[in-house]
């Protein structure tokens, strides 16, 4: 299973807004223990729907800039961006499940 790939302000908007594909973005931070909850969960999305959607990682601490133009107030936030927009977003440690449903995955 391979990493999730980090992202942070320098490279945010080539990485999610200008994706041909729809990117889950994982907004986390070190100290945060629902966070480390969370990221097997996001592994598993990311398995599962490889080559549909790609799932990043973004560090609040070490971008504080994207966490809040997006109003980022809670983490984890796991949101959906495609078209360059937030399309969906669930906050809190949650099971595979529940974030897919959330996210609208499985639409």
């Amino acid at each position: 299973m391979s990493e999730m790939q980090a992202v942070g302000d320098k490279d945010f908007n080539e990485v999610v807004l200008t994706s041909d594909t729809p990117v889950v973005v994982d907004f986390w931070a070190e100290w945060c223990g629902p966070c480390r909850l969370v990221h097997p969960e996001l592994e598993k999305i990311a398995q599962e729907y490889e080559g549909k959607i790609k799932v990043v990682k973004l560090n609040i601490d070490e971008a504080p800039t994207v966490a809040a133009k997006y109003g980022v107030m809670s983490i984890p936030t796991i949101a959906l961006f495609a078209d360059g927009d937030i399309k969906a977003q669930v906050v809190g440690a949650r099971p595979k499940d529940d974030i897919v449903m959330g996210l609208g995955l499985n639409a």
